[in-house]
């Protein structure tokens, strides 16, 4: 159980049967009577984010969410397939439920898959990922004083604001979470 005074982002609750995400919650004290907790929560089953209003002292279930490491092996249509790493099991995932993380799935990647009652919900993209760049436009020598940045393409397809410097065939490391460009790979 979680309590109206545990909320936190990220934590996740069962409501109105369905597992959700507390994106925002503000704590609302009323004059004489007790304060209210205005929450904005994400279903994660799909993905819609609803407005609620819950008195101070409410408990809520947490839902019973199971995490298994998954390696991503192919696309196929609009679905994904993954590979269980403990049983060999392989599910597809469409493309809808995956959202921005189909931008950076690479073949043999490991990822985590939250399911709720067998039933897989996300798929989440380690930190970091390494990627070679497909296509850019060449920098030119002197455009670095400006400090700017040119798009890139990446094996993916995932398109990311890189350095002047970086070419075509550069491995780079970009932030799953912000989609940005950390660093070259030597």
């Amino acid at each position: 159980m979680i309590s109206t005074a545990d909320f936190r982002r990220g934590a996740k609750i069962e409501y109105k049967g369905e597992p959700c995400e507390i994106i925002d919650f503000q704590h609302v004290k009323m004059g004489r009577g007790g304060a209210i907790i205005r929450t904005k929560l994400k279903s994660l089953k799909t993905g819609n984010v609803l407005e609620d209003t819950f008195r101070s002292g409410e408990k809520f279930d947490t839902p019973h969410l199971e995490e298994s490491q998954m390696q991503y092996l192919y696309a196929e249509g609009d679905f994904r397939y993954f590979m269980d790493t403990e049983t060999f099991e392989q599910i597809p995932i469409s493309v809808s439920h995956l959202g921005d993380a189909n931008r950076f799935l690479k073949e043999n990647m490991i990822v985590a898959i939250l399911k709720y009652k067998g039933e897989p919900l996300t798929v989440e993209l380690p930190t970091f990922v390494e990627l070679a760049v497909a296509e850019t436009e060449p920098g030119f020598k002197g455009d670095t004083a400006s400090g700017g940045s040119k798009p890139a393409t990446l094996e993916t397809g995932a398109v990311v604001k890189v350095p002047f410097h970086i070419n075509i065939g550069d491995v780079i490391r970009v932030d799953t979470r912000t989609a940005e460009y950390i660093e070259r790979v030597k």
